[in-house]
């Protein structure tokens, strides 16, 4: 069952020449698709969120115990 702003949203499409409709939805399709990857990765950022807390925990650790040295980009 469509919300009453899809209807809406389909109206406001159809009010328009068939060209632009078609660069609308092409529109629509692109802007989806991007709101899904960005679900996709907060669903994975989250999942993952406590093993990165706890990365951080053991980086913060090894720092304090002096077991951690500065990483050198030049040496790559």
């Amino acid at each position: 069952m469509a919300s009453a702003a899809a209807e809406t949203m389909v109206k406001m499409i159809e009010s328009l020449p068939d060209r632009l409709q078609d660069r609308v939805l092409e529109h629509i399709r692109e802007y989806i698709e991007d709101i899904r990857d960005e679900l996709k990765w907060d669903e994975s950022f989250s999942r993952s969120q406590n093993k990165l807390i706890a990365a951080a925990r053991q980086a913060r650790k090894e720092i304090s115990e002096g077991k951690a040295v500065p990483f050198d980009l030049d040496a790559l």
